[in-house]
């Protein structure tokens, strides 16, 4: 089994300081660990449509913006039977050991609406600031999911410019 993902790193400015989404993984039968936004590609969804579908869902805010979509190029006028999409994201996974094969893409973006107290498969979404993340991520950084874990890691030494202590885990 392999699964194809979108995912966002939702951002927002408040009083001088970067804020970002993070929600807890309410799965069956799996750890509830933090998680950023996002989920799997439906067959044949541009990966646009799966970011904005999966952040509705789980958070109950509506992208408005995403960074790189301005790069966003089809195929479409060129075969009417196949319509390829390339976009620049933000960061690209792929779990090389354990868990579930998975590649995807993670994407900042902005957001306007109301936060849900439970989303699909989430709970308590809310906004925590850059700097409470970078300290989980130094003092737990198993209390995220796996392929998150890894996005904050590049997020934080790639568009915030710092990079937790913990190195390796």
């Amino acid at each position: 089994m392999f699964f194809v993902n979108a995912r966002a790193i939702v951002e927002r400015e408040r009083e001088g300081k970067t804020e970002i989404v993070i929600q807890t993984r309410n799965k069956p039968n799996e750890p509830k660990q933090l998680e950023l936004p996002g989920g799997r590609v439906e067959q044949f969804e541009s990966l646009l449509t799966a970011l904005r579908r999966e952040v509705k869902e789980e958070t109950g805010l509506d992208v408005t913006w995403v960074e790189g979509e301005d790069t966003r190029i089809t195929t479409d006028g060129i075969n009417p039977d196949r319509v390829v999409e390339c976009i620049r994201p933000f960061a690209a996974y792929q779990t090389i050991k354990g868990g579930i094969d998975s590649v995807g893409y993670y994407f900042i973006c902005k957001v306007e609406g109301e936060l849900l107290k439970e989303g699909d498969q989430t709970k308590n979404p809310r906004w925590v600031s850059v700097d409470e993340v970078t300290e989980r991520m130094q003092n737990d950084p198993l209390q995220f999911i796996n392929i998150d874990c890894a996005a904050i890691k590049f997020y934080l030494k790639h568009r915030i410019n710092t990079l937790p202590i913990v190195e390796t885990y």
